[in-house]
């Protein structure tokens, strides 16, 4: 990697480690697309070769791109709110939205030809969505159910949602550097290797009613932020079966992070978090001259990772130390399989319009609701529009958007387990929007 490149990456990855809040489109929390040609295709992307964010889509897609830079932002807007209704203590009814509703998310990719056949580029992308900011003081403190859980509280000022103290909420930022390797078996074959370096960093604030629960209550919530990093694999296959069709496919492995030792009396595993493995294929065929429809699928494995995809009634609520176990309660995300399918039309030289959907599983099911308060990543429909406009043979801007509609999901709050089924329902929504704008340069 040249200087320059290695002075370009550092300078993204600083951004993205620095940037306050970073939130993402959420597909469970990964984003709906990678690089802002897939963001305006629904996210599809696993058999195009268009930009250089192979190593977040598929990295045998590099090798077809040339030599080639994008850099791009995405302004993202999630609106999240929580209700609790239907209490037999009144001071356990209320609601709240999330602040914080406003996040600039960047981009980057490169790509370099060794030689006719052989690439050698970077990829780095983000992927986020727990993230909420509930300003807190939503619950009366008049001596009812939060006392309980929470008595420090009893001197202090009014309860949030989840009967702890102060502002509510989490903040979690994953950050990917995908260095990129891609070959070309032959004219029609290529396959593609990008190791993963991940950069992680998290905070919990509001949870103090969750002490008496917790393996390790020093280290359950209102710590700071703390970082974590780790490492994974992406290996990727992309074949033109004629003219007209293209396929791809791609897998990533679980990336194996370090804990956040911070949180070790929340998360299972004593603070783990690793990202899930996942894998994708796709197929684009080109109709005619100017119009190309891509399809793909994606599955996404919470499950396998034990802070995310425990459920949150995990273990015999009896018992104290339920949080921060290898077998401790988690957020019960289920695996999520994601559709997504796009449309590319050249209307002129200059012009290329796009236009997508996608539509997951809600990962969360009515049993969760009360965990996800603070992570509410219940989207199931993203609609996305986009274009790229060419300001000459060598450099073009491409723009997307996307709205993601309003889901809920509500269920039995958590506290029915203790209060003997007097603490009533929980719900939680949300919806998005994004806008973003990439400058992309071939050189």
């Amino acid at each position: 990697m040249s200087m320059k490149l290695k002075k370009i990456v550092g300078v993204l990855a600083a951004i993205g480690i620095a940037a306050p809040g970073v939130a993402m489109a959420t597909n469970g929390y990964f984003a709906h697309g990678y690089g802002m040609t897939a963001k305006g295709m629904g996210g599809a992307s696993t058999a195009m070769a268009k930009d250089t964010f192979g190593g977040a889509n598929n990295p045998a897609s590099m090798v077809w791109v040339g030599n080639r830079l994008d850099i791009g932002v995405d302004w993202f807007r999630p609106i999240r709110s929580a209700e609790r209704s239907g209490a037999a203590d009144p001071t356990m009814n209320g609601s709240s939205k999330s602040d914080s509703n406003d996040f600039a998310v960047p981009e980057f990719g490169y790509n370099k030809m060794l030689n006719a056949n052989m690439s050698l580029g970077v990829t780095v992308y983000g992927n986020g969505g727990m993230n909420t900011d509930y300003k807190g003081g939503e619950l009366p403190n008049v001596g009812g159910t939060c006392q309980g859980f929470n008595p420090a509280g009893a001197a202090g000022a009014p309860y949030n949602l989840l009967c702890g103290s102060g502002k509510l909420g989490i903040d979690l930022m994953q950050l990917i550097i995908a260095p990129t390797f891609a070959y070309k078996v032959n004219e029609s074959n290529s396959i593609g290797v990008s190791p993963l370096l991940g950069y992680q960093r998290f905070k919990a604030d509001g949870l103090q009613a969750f002490s008496g629960f917790s393996a390790d209550a020093n280290n359950l919530t209102n710590k700071g932020y703390d970082s974590s990093t780790g490492y994974g694999i992406r290996v990727g296959y992309m074949g033109k079966i004629n003219d007209m069709v293209t396929v791809g496919a791609a897998y990533a492995s679980k990336m194996k992070m370090g804990s956040f030792d911070k949180y070790k009396g929340l998360f299972a595993e004593q603070g783990g978090f690793d990202m899930p493995e996942n894998w994708n294929v796709g197929i684009a065929v080109k109709a005619n001259a100017k119009t190309t429809v891509a399809l793909d699928y994606q599955r996404i494995n919470y499950s396998g990772v034990n802070s995310v995809g425990n459920p949150s009634t995990n273990m015999n609520p009896a018992i104290a130390s339920t949080l921060g176990p290898v077998n401790g309660r988690g957020f019960g995300y289920s695996d999520v399989d994601v559709v997504k399918l796009g449309v590319e039309y050249a209307y002129s030289d200059a012009l290329t319009l796009r236009a997508g959907y996608s539509h997951t599983n809600n990962p969360i099911s009515s049993r969760d609701a009360t965990f996800n308060i603070i992570a509410p990543a219940v989207i199931e429909d993203h609609f996305t529009l986009g274009f790229t406009y060419a300001l000459d043979k060598n450099s073009e801007i491409t723009m997307a958007y996307m709205h993601a509609q309003e889901n809920s999901v509500s269920g039995s709050s958590l506290f029915n387990t203790w209060t003997g089924n007097t603490s009533g329902t929980e719900t939680i929504k949300m919806y998005q929007d994004s806008l973003g704008i990439a400058y992309g340069m071939k050189f």
